[in-house]
């Protein structure tokens, strides 16, 4: 997806011994979207946004080592290496001075074509470092301005992990001027020095500049156009996590200091060998238990209570990326997990009180949320028409945040009706789903909205249930209700195999529980989101058992 930014000026941030400015530049393409306010926390403001910047440059990819200098080192020792490796081997002299000329040959053909590439590269990279830092963030963070809050969003740049600040204006002492609306900020790297800068006793402004806005035909040279191709796994991105957000979970209350706890403890070892997990022990109304592995070490915390109804044992990966929380909590007064299940995502919410910092965690590190998380397909499948989905679309438009229960009083429809049509817009990019607050936002993405069909398929298991479906494969066994849930079994014919899919709906028509006997699932469980089997039996569930179409 090709995109064209175009800000009026630059991101600027100033500091002097009275006050501090930070001021971003919005696109002047989208709809009028400004914000300018004096900061009234100073010190939470200057932890949290900071947290959002080790966000925006985290990237724990592996990175193979650079072990170009160690192969000059051996192309210039290379004859004595061999010299002493076959010294007392007199036959075999012949043989080696013939392999070393022919090494040394292929060694300077290859050395003559490649080395002005290398060099090339090496001069390149260093220079863009050095001058133009910048271009090593790739994504502008979004920002989002509501009437009750403000909000930044970004992704990390191996794509696993999700950064959302969000500030009430209670937060501000005096806003002097707002615009609601959504767009994207140019985000420097040196504005991380000047968050650093941020004290109590100064004055700190956070500007979206709406000047841009303002200015006539006449200032137009001062625009900066900045083309982007945005891939398509940065916008599922997004996608999946509103729709992780919505999902069922558990949700664990921790002390900070408890949380500082387990980020000490995994700071203290470096593992050599797996399992590489947290493994939170749930008991109703009993302390929470974290196990860490491979040490098998154990932290139980007095301070932190669960008051879920059920008990439950979550295992987590990617767990060194809690990190980017340690500088944060020594100033939050909660901490509030919500784990949606072993190997599946979680969040963190750390609030500050008026300004909350929420990190989303995928599965494990090397899972981003894009591709290996279609959580989108867990969400409620309801078919809406055309005209209900505008309805509700319109009133959330109207309060620019609302619950489903609001929505459904305003419009008139049903709960489950209006929980479909936000489940759409939320999966083509206009809504969100804030999981601080429970409420649906409306959060608009790109200027011009997403076609219906442009991310029709996110992966290629709904692909493939949509398959099965078009060719009459699939058939509804059972149904059975049972603890509010609806248990479906059923019979896909997937090439000359039946497979035997189990789903489980809830009253919000969303997936809570399956299993299949597919290879598939064998290997991933939901870790990777459901089976084309589960979602062919989910369709056709929803189009022949309730009469909905598919």
């Amino acid at each position: 997806m090709n995109f064209v930014h175009r800000y009026f000026g630059e991101t600027r941030a100033s500091s002097d011994a009275a006050s501090t400015l930070l001021g971003f530049a919005p696109d002047t393409l989208r709809e009028p979207t400004y914000f300018v306010g004096r900061v009234a926390r100073h010190l939470p403001f200057r932890e949290a946004i900071s947290a959002l910047h080790h966000v925006v440059v985290s990237d724990l990819r592996f990175k193979p080592k650079d072990r170009t200098a160690y192969f000059e080192w051996l192309k210039a020792h290379e004859q004595q290496l061999l010299a002493e490796a076959f010294a007392n081997r007199d036959d075999t002299k012949a043989r080696i001075e013939a392999l070393r000329q022919e090494m040394n040959d292929i060694n300077k053909r290859s050395s003559a074509l490649m080395t002005p590439f290398y060099t090339a590269r090496q001069k390149y990279f260093d220079w863009l470092y050095k001058a133009d830092r910048d271009a090593w963030i790739v994504l502008d963070p979004v920002i989002t301005v509501h009437p009750d809050e403000v909000f930044f969003e970004c992704f990390s740049l191996d794509e696993s992990t999700y950064g959302r600040l969000s500030c009430d204006h209670d937060v501000f002492e005096r806003i002097e001027d707002m615009a609601c609306g959504t767009t994207n900020i140019d985000y420097s790297h040196a504005l991380y020095d000047e968050f650093q800068k941020i004290r109590s006793y100064r004055d700190t402004t956070l500007s979206i500049d709406p000047t841009g806005f303002e200015v006539q035909t006449n200032g137009e040279n001062t625009y900066r156009e900045d083309k982007i191709e945005l891939p398509d796994s940065w916008m599922r991105g997004f996608l999946q996590v509103s729709s992780a957000m919505a999902q069922p979970v558990h949700v664990v209350d921790l002390h900070p200091v408890d949380m500082h706890t387990i980020i000490t403890r995994l700071a203290a070892k470096k593992e050599r060998r797996g399992p590489r997990s947290l493994r939170f022990l749930l008991e109703p109304d009993k302390p929470v238990s974290v196990l860490i592995e491979p040490w098998g070490e154990r932290l139980t915390f007095r301070r932190s209570i669960y008051r879920g109804n059920t008990g439950a044992e979550i295992r987590l990966w990617g767990r060194r990326r809690l990190a980017i929380l340690a500088r944060a909590l020594p100033l939050a007064k909660s901490v509030r997990l919500h784990l949606l299940g072993t190997g599946l995502p979680s969040f963190a919410v750390v609030d500050f009180g008026g300004l909350r910092f929420t990190l989303g965690l995928s599965g494990w590190t090397a899972n981003d949320w894009s591709r290996a998380g279609q959580f989108d397909l867990l969400a409620p499948r309801t078919k809406v028409d055309q005209s209900s989905a505008e309805r509700v679309f319109g009133a959330l438009r109207k309060h620019h945040f609302a619950t489903v229960e609001t929505l459904s009083a305003e419009t008139g429809l049903d709960r489950t009706l209006v929980a479909g049509g936000l489940g759409l817009y939320v999966q083509n990019g206009r809504a969100m789903y804030d999981l601080d607050k429970g409420v649906y936002r409306l959060r608009e993405l790109t200027r011009d909205p997403l076609a219906m069909g442009a991310l029709r398929f996110a992966s290629e298991q709904e692909e493939k249930a949509d398959r099965f479906i078009e060719a009459r494969l699939v058939t509804i066994g059972s149904t059975d209700q049972r603890e509010g849930r609806r248990i479906v079994h059923g019979e896909v014919l997937d090439d000359g195999k039946t497979r035997h899919p189990m789903i489980a709906i809830d009253a919000d028509d969303r997936l809570v529980e399956a299993r299949c006997d597919c290879g598939f699932y064998g290997h991933n469980k939901l870790m990777r989101g459901p089976c084309e089997h589960m979602l062919a039996l989910r369709r056709i569930f929803h189009a022949q058992v309730e009469g909905k179409a598919a």
